[in-house]
């Protein structure tokens, strides 16, 4: 288990000594202000100091800012699909990727309510760089996925990633989140790269990788929000790549994305956990030997659940009308909706950018498009 003290969540062995090192840190009082405005700071400071589980800082604590996220900044979370999965049972929850905090936080809330076990989470160690975010991420069971490593550092890393997540999910029975690829999907287009597929495969010792595949019990989730809070954030780094400009980051980008992302209006949520691929997998095996050919044929079925299990809203089909110049989806929006939307884009979107115009109708446009190749939505 010492290999992958680089990349591992605390032990709840060591998660009331690190409360103790951040429980009087401004962010902690930031947060827990936020989450208990009528509580006295000596009150939370005396149940963080008697926390001593992760579950128990999940559960008290955090499982409390994510439902004041939802109250301050959307009209609720609505999910489907969670009856489907059995309590005490780990899964591989292979994710469509919005917001860097909350597409875990509000899983794992889902998760809680229905009685289901938590996950352990992939989060990018750049996220992460300041010590207080870090020691956050830790307490909240975030695993690290260390990143601008050379060719032969990333194998390695692969190699200890994937022997974690294993170890995670066939020995200590606990779910584990991953995105489907790298970073957050900035243009609405979710796509599974199989590059993370392979990844995963590394730990296996089956004949047959799809056997593996198999018994870590792939979950593919669909997340969607009817606003993307940090839909201009995302623009900078599109406009960047339709000029074939390489994206720089700001110093604090990531930590400002986290916040908007968490406080930032998202109107409804909606997660859909989709079935575990079962026969799904049997069939990849008997139609494929090639195990190249499997993954992307794993990668597919991955896609099909999460597109076609996509809950579109009023705004991706305005957006679609909008961005084609057409009326075709009126009856799925409101005239109100849709000029609370235009209202959105004039404030964010200068008028005389047109790549901008374009990427933030896109955005919001694609997964219509996507979905259309499931259902009759265009």
């Amino acid at each position: 288990m010492q290999n992958f003290d680089a990349i591992r969540p605390f032990y709840n062995s060591e998660i009331n000594e690190a409360l103790q090192d951040v429980i009087h840190h401004p962010m902690m009082k930031a947060l827990m202000n936020f989450t208990f405005p009528d509580v006295a700071d000596e009150v939370w400071k005396e149940q963080l100091k008697k926390t001593h589980s992760i579950r128990d800082f999940q559960c008290n604590f955090i499982y409390q800012s994510v439902q004041k996220i939802l109250e301050k900044s959307s009209e609720g979370l609505s999910t489907s699909g969670f009856e489907n999965l059995e309590p005490n049972t780990s899964y591989l929850f292979v994710s469509n990727h919005r917001d860097i905090l909350l597409d875990t936080t509000l899983l794992n809330s889902a998760l809680f309510e229905h009685g289901l076990v938590m996950t352990a989470s992939a989060i990018g160690d750049n996220l992460v760089k300041k010590s207080f975010l870090k020691t956050l991420a830790k307490l909240n069971r975030n695993f690290l996925v260390q990143r601008g490593l050379t060719p032969r550092e990333m194998l390695q890393s692969s190699k200890l990633l994937s022997e974690y997540i294993g170890n995670l999910l066939l020995h200590e029975n606990r779910s584990v989140w991953i995105a489907q690829r790298e970073g957050r999907t900035k243009d609405g287009n979710d796509a599974t790269n199989p590059g993370v597929l392979k990844m995963l495969g590394m730990a296996s010792d089956e004949k047959n990788l799809m056997d593996y595949f198999k018994k870590i019990k792939i979950v593919p989730v669909s997340i969607s929000y009817e606003y993307d809070p940090t839909d201009a954030l995302k623009m900078p780094q599109l406009m960047a790549e339709a000029n074939n400009e390489i994206y720089v980051k700001e110093k604090n980008e990531d930590f400002m994305t986290i916040l908007s992302g968490a406080l930032g209006q998202k109107k409804r949520i909606h997660i859909h956990v989709g079935k575990v691929l079962d026969t799904e997998i049997d069939s990849i095996s008997a139609e494929n030997c090639n195990s190249n050919k499997q993954i992307l044929a794993l990668a597919q079925v991955i896609d099909d659940s999460i597109l076609s299990n996509y809950k579109l809203w009023p705004t991706n089909y305005i957006a679609y009308d909008i961005a084609n110049r057409i009326t075709t989806h009126s009856h799925l929006y409101t005239e109100n909706e849709k000029s609370l939307f235009e209202r959105r884009l004039e404030m964010r979107i200068d008028e005389e950018n047109p790549i901008a115009m374009q990427g933030f109708l896109a955005m919001y446009a694609n997964p219509v498009m996507n979905k259309s190749n499931y259902h009759d939505v265009i």
